[in-house]
């Protein structure tokens, strides 16, 4: 087999100056072809195709001087441009015109017609040619303006979207440090050096790891499941044995992607209102699957959870749905609306036998490099 060579394709108008001469080229040798062709086929002497190359030659350079002219009266306001183009398009056509009656008339001196008879006769086709290249060069200006404006206003709204989703990123750090600090300070209070020292190193660690990812940038479920474990880590020296935890991975599913630190502030609530009221404390569950392109994943604790199953009323929600801070669920509904709009599901339920889960279901977009998906997942079973 023949090996196929990487081409990749190039707009036409990458390099303006290089289009404009192509076309440039190409119009005028078109009707330099189409007007001998037609002169041929009239049965016109042989002397017209000299008359129309030296039109032909004529008018390209009257157009590169129109260019000119047309590029600086774009600069105007739209009264000066139309004004200034329309008299320099009338004043073209007059030369051209000109130019090609005085060529006729010293190819064919015998001609019985005179100079303004022949002026007039001519003036049809100077017009029809200037008026046809001012046109199609005031379009393709105007289009690749409009193109450029289109194109600013998508790299400023990409930009927004950006600084919207690095702002909802970056609101969860100080949450999270707010009550770790706390943990912290109360530890340094009762004169546990140790714990507290402990806490700081895994605190340390913990956002060195999330630190490193990009605030609008995704991670594999992989990635996301170890920073849990590292923020696991720091509330089981709080929480001890009443913190349990349970990782159901599949192997798809962890080569999905996802916003990174998406998932942290879904256990941080469980631990909030299962972990932390109950003298026993409570289980908490992640599991994530692929399902057909769907990348579905839960995260459902044991707490007390009111009520009877299934989806939270709007009551329920204004009560469990916002962290200390007021961040937290409503974080992860706005930044998932940032990132995949109407293509994602964000559904809170409550459970048959007691506590609360959080389902989301995004589209599965797999890791671009195998080993990225897949860092050690040693403690995927109950941590």
């Amino acid at each position: 087999m023949m090996a196929v060579l990487p081409i990749k394709p190039v707009p036409f108008f990458e390099n303006k100056n290089r289009a404009f001469w192509n076309l440039q080229a190409a119009g005028w040798g078109g009707a330099f072809i189409l007007r001998s062709a037609s002169a041929i086929a009239g049965r016109q002497e042989w002397d017209f195709v000299i008359i129309t190359l030296i039109e032909m030659i004529t008018g390209f350079s009257i157009s590169l001087i129109l260019a000119v002219i047309y590029r600086h009266l774009m600069q105007l306001r739209p009264i000066l441009l139309w004004t200034g183009a329309s008299a320099a398009l009338v004043v073209a056509v007059g030369v051209l015109t000109i130019i090609d009656a005085w060529v006729i008339t010293l190819y064919r001196p015998d001609r019985t017609t005179g100079f303004a008879q022949l002026f007039l006769g001519i003036l049809i086709y100077p017009l029809t040619l200037l008026g046809a290249w001012s046109a199609l060069y005031f379009a393709i200006n105007f289009f690749l303006k409009i193109e450029q404006q289109a194109d600013h206003l998508l790299r400023l709204e990409a930009q927004a979207a950006n600084a919207q989703l690095a702002m909802l990123r970056y609101q969860l750090n100080p949450h999270f440090l707010f009550n770790t600090l706390n943990s912290i300070s109360t530890l340094v209070l009762l004169k546990q050096t140790e714990p507290a020292n402990a806490m700081l190193t895994r605190l340390s660690a913990f956002l060195r790891h999330t630190l490193v990812a990009q605030p609008t940038g995704t991670v594999t479920v992989a990635q996301e499941v170890e920073n849990l474990k590292l923020y696991l880590d720091i509330e089981r020296m709080r929480f001890e044995e009443r913190l349990r935890t349970s990782f159901r991975i599949s192997h798809e599913a962890a080569e999905g992607r996802l916003p990174s630190l998406l998932l942290q502030p879904l256990v941080e609530n469980a631990i909030k209102y299962a972990v932390s009221p109950q003298e026993e404390g409570a289980k908490i569950s992640l599991t994530a699957q692929r399902i057909g392109t769907r990348l579905r994943i839960e995260v459902s604790d044991t707490g007390p959870g009111p009520g009877a199953a299934g989806p939270l009323t709007a009551a329920d929600l204004s009560a469990r749905a916002k962290i200390s801070t007021g961040v937290g669920l409503v974080n992860i509904r706005n930044r998932l609306e940032q990132a995949y709009g109407d293509d994602h599901r964000f559904e809170i339920r409550r459970n048959d036998e007691g506590g609360f889960s959080v389902v989301i279901e995004l589209p599965y977009e797999q890791a671009e490099k195998e080993e990225e998906a897949r860092p050690a997942l040693a403690r995927q079973g109950a941590a």
